[in-house]
This record gives C-alpha cells, sequence and structure tokens, in this order.
C-alpha cells in the first residue's frame, strides 16, 4: 500500500519530452532578437521558469524591453513543432494509465500547450480537469511551492503526502518548500551530465531514470 495521497506531475520534461523542444526555440528567437543564445543556454537560464519569470531574465540581458509578441509567437512556433515533433516521456503513459492514485498536474506551463500534448497522449481523460498552472491560478511561480500547495489544496491532500515529479532544479526546490516528497527524474532528452547531482542539491529525496523507478517509490503501477 502507498504511503502516498496524491502524486503531483509537473508537465514538461515529466509528461511530455517537450524541453529540449521549447528550448531550441526559445533559443532560436533570442537570437533572432538580439541575444545570442544556444539550446543549452535556454535549458541552464529558463528550464522550469513560467514567462513571466523568464520575461525579467530575458529583459535584465537585453538592457530593454522583450518585443510584445514574443511571448506568442514562441507559443506558436512550439505548438507548430510539436504536432511532428512531440513525444512523451518514455514510460510515462503506461505509468499514468495503470496509476491507482489520485493525481494532478502542477506546471509552469500554461493549460492550452498542457491540454494539447495530453491529448496528443490520449491522456487527456486521466486527469480528469486537474491541471493546475503557475501561469494562472498563483501569484508566485517556482522555486516558490505556492502551485504545489494549491494542487494539493484542490485535491484535499496533505503536502507530506504528496510525491512531486519533477525534472527541473527550479521545480525541486518547489515541490521540497511544499513539504512533499519529491522525485528528480532524469527521463527526457534534455537531461546532460550533472543534471542528477543539481537535482539531488536541490533537494530532491529520490533521483531516478526511469518510470519504473518511479512506480516503486510510489508504491502503485505494473511494477510497483
Amino acid at each position: 500500500m502507498s504511503r502516498f495521497d496524491l502524486v503531483i506531475f509537473d508537465y514538461d520534461g515529466v509528461i511530455a519530452d517537450s524541453e529540449l523542444l521549447n528550448n531550441r526555440v526559445m533559443a532560436e528567437m533570442l537570437t533572432e532578437i538580439g541575444l545570442p543564445t544556444t539550446t543549452d543556454q535556454a535549458i541552464e537560464i529558463y528550464m522550469g521558469k513560467r514567462w513571466l519569470d523568464c520575461l525579467l531574465l530575458i529583459e535584465a540581458e537585453l538592457g530593454r524591453p522583450c518585443p510584445d509578441s514574443f511571448q506568442h509567437e514562441w507559443s506558436q512556433r512550439c505548438i507548430a513543432r510539436a504536432a511532428s515533433e512531440l513525444r512523451p516521456v518514455p514510460g510515462v503513459v503506461d505509468f499514468v494509465t495503470d496509476l491507482a492514485l489520485p493525481h494532478c498536474i502542477a506546471s509552469s506551463s500554461e493549460p492550452p500547450w498542457i491540454e494539447a500534448g495530453l491529448g496528443q497522449f490520449d491522456l487527456i481523460g486521466t486527469f480528469n480537469g486537474a491541471i493546475y498552472s503557475a501561469a494562472v491560478h498563483v501569484s508566485r511561480g517556482k522555486p516558490h511551492p505556492d502551485i504545489y500547495l494549491h494542487a494539493a489544496a484542490a485535491m484535499g491532500a496533505r503536502p507530506d503526502k504528496a510525491l512531486v515529479i519533477e525534472d527541473t532544479v527550479t521545480g525541486v526546490r518547489a515541490g521540497v518548500a511544499a513539504g512533499m516528497t519529491v522525485i528528480g527524474l532524469c527521463a527526457g532528452g534534455h537531461i546532460r551530465p550533472g543534471h542528477a547531482k543539481r537535482l539531488l542539491d536541490a533537494g530532491a529525496h529520490h533521483i531516478v531514470d526511469t518510470y519504473a523507478e518511479v512506480a516503486r517509490i510510489a508504491g502503485h503501477g505494473p511494477t510497483a
């Protein structure tokens, strides 16, 4: 029997293997507006953060306002590429489908992006609308704990009985600050050497490479 009452998923890099896609587009567009950026730099600086927090960092580096159309254009380019490039993180579809515990999503991304991916992976029904976004549901984004505390409250679970699955330092810090057990998942295409150590240093309670390991920790699923 699981010691958890709720599993909370981040989205990008945890459900959708989208971090490389998102940050490749981010790097391309930043370079276009005069801020030369590589994909690896975008991953290091912006991954796991909501747009409002990314915007502050971009404008500080640019030394001027970011174009008003930037976020919309970034979203549209990502969506256009997602139709042919986006894949689920290996193992997540079977894990979510077989998961008996209540579960939800708490992400920095906006709901339409999340819902589009879930629809593409045939997972939209498994979350039954339990999608919480730091972009719309709370005033402070990760690494603040707000979105995780909001998700737990909405799902009727105590924070200390919630299991968080995260792939970024920012997200791990948010889950730890919320008083939850945090798994650092290193299964996406964006994982680079040293990433597991960074997640561990950020406070992750477990570091795993596969959803089979997540299932064992959660105490549910076909490999539990």
